[in-house]
């Protein structure tokens, strides 16, 4: 009988061997080259191709839109066919639209490179996150995701190097060789996303009856049959469950995310305007706080990520996270009208507090789009809740300049005050979540007409989830890499 692996630690410097190092080295490889291309495709698409400024934005918004509704269907593809190949064709397609920048002479190219730029971005990252919940345990998802969070960071550092490079030499070529640099970075992600284990797709119709010595383990809906030897699980699909976007709890919970995601545009776009428009403090300050920002998620990501371990962890640190981002506003709100080094100083430690915020808030939210989304849906869901990063950078330029540089003082104290609410929200949203996923599952088990597990005895209920024991153990390990 194979032992379930050990948990990952989460204080490791990098992922253990196996499916999660593989992962990270995916992860780092692509982040690489997007480090490059964000750097540069502006001044590429405007200097180079000859596009002016306002047609860039449009068609890029246009793409990332058009790409955010696709996540969906895409992910649902993942869970359909098997996440793996999903995600090594996805990568593939992604590689060819960055190519295709190379050839862009006018403003329809472009926006036609673009949108399969961003729909194959969109489903990569649903697809990855479908393989990475079928190749680890539950437990250990959040710590590897701190570590992919991490590596994404070094990699964009890294990235964003390089392209400082082609900005120096300012060239036609070193231009191109950026944008060639991003395709083989995820030509290189797709092979070793090829390295990996299959995870193959749910079977379609739920057994009507289990087979001698087979006892059941259902999550949201899913039934996961287990076999013999323990990690050996085939999850199920529930063909008569609705979509994601029937799931009225799950779309709730991506919603407060979408609001608490805000944050991500505050560093790019919202204090660099701050700073400039209504403090004393030096314009270089905005580097200095995006360096303090992106070393402190390097260094700290993991460790804070270490205590969130289920539903009831994740909104306790989600809570905590709201409170310490409305902190952040105030102290924020308070360098204006400050001497020049007081605002600095003030700054930098809203800014401290805003990272700290922005950790806490990154590690609970894998936790909970993960443990409310369906097994045998995996890919589907998470392609739903990471259009709420997509919605952000989206909409969240157009509030944070309304809030921060019309409003001022009390903007910030607005923003704050939005995120501690809907950080406070998520706990009931959580709870309903979970209680709608309790009653999905027992509806499922009574339409397969009535299974027990092996032994017989009613089926715990824990955190909205169904699960029988097996062998007599009060829990079972998830399915290994590969199954």
């Amino acid at each position: 009988m194979t032992q379930p692996a050990a948990p990952l630690r989460s204080s490791r410097l990098v992922p253990p061997a196996g499916p999660q190092r593989d992962l990270a080295l995916a992860q780092l490889g692509n982040s690489v080259g997007d480090g490059a291309y964000y750097v540069t495709s502006a001044l590429y698409f405007t200097h180079v191709v000859g596009l002016a400024p306002a047609r860039v934005g449009l068609g890029l918004t246009v793409a990332w839109a058009i790409g955010s509704l696709l996540g969906v269907p895409l992910g649902r593809l993942a869970d359909r066919r098997g996440p793996r190949g999903t995600a090594v064709l996805l990568a593939l397609a992604t590689a060819t639209a960055v190519a295709s920048f190379l050839v862009v002479r006018g403003f329809d190219p472009f926006v036609l490179a673009a949108c399969a730029y961003a729909s194959a971005q969109s489903g990569l990252a649903a697809a990855r996150q479908a393989l990475l919940a079928g190749l680890v345990p539950a437990e250990e998802r959040t710590g590897l995701l701190a570590h992919l969070q991490s590596t994404l960071n070094a990699g964009l550092a890294v990235g964003a190097g390089l392209g400082g490079l082609a900005l120096h030499a300012g060239t036609r070529a070193a231009y191109l060789g950026v944008f060639a640099l991003d395709a083989v970075s995820f030509l290189l992600c797709a092979a070793l996303l090829l390295r990996l284990p299959p995870v193959p797709p749910p079977s379609p119709v739920p057994p009507t009856s289990p087979p001698p010595g087979v006892a059941l383990r259902r999550g949201r809906g899913v039934a996961l049959q287990k076999h013999g030897r323990q990690g050996d699980g085939v999850a199920v699909q529930d063909p008569a469950r609705p979509g994601v976007l029937r799931d009225r709890p799950y779309v709730l919970v991506t919603f407060l995310n979408t609001v608490l995601l805000l944050r991500m545009p505050l560093l790019s776009l919202g204090i660099p305007l701050w700073i400039t428009e209504r403090t004393e403090a030096p314009a270089w300050l905005v580097s200095a706080l995006f360096v303090l920002n992106t070393g402190a998620v390097m260094v700290f990501q993991v460790r804070m990520a270490r205590g969130v371990t289920g539903l009831t962890t994740a909104t306790r640190a989600i809570r905590r996270s709201g409170l310490v981002m409305l902190a952040s506003c105030a102290v924020f709100a308070l360098s204006s009208g400050a001497s020049p080094w007081v605002a600095a100083g003030i700054l930098v430690a809203g800014a401290v507090l805003q990272v700290v915020a922005e950790m806490q808030q990154s590690a609970s939210s894998w936790q909970l789009a993960f443990d409310l989304a369906p097994a045998d849906r995996m890919g589907e869901y998470q392609g739903f809740f990471g259009t709420g990063v997509t919605v952000a950078r989206t909409m969240g330029p157009l509030v944070l300049t309304a809030l921060l540089v019309s409003w001022g003082t009390p903007g910030w104290l607005l923003l704050g005050g939005l995120m501690a609410g809907a950080s406070y929200g998520m706990g009931p949203a959580v709870r309903w979540a979970g209680a709608a996923g309790g009653m999905r599952a027992a509806a499922a088990i009574r339409a397969a007409g009535g299974i027990r597990a092996a032994g017989g005895g009613a089926l715990p209920q824990e955190r909205g989830t169904l699960q029988a024991p097996i062998s007599g153990s009060t829990s079972s390990p998830a399915p290994t890499p590969g199954t």
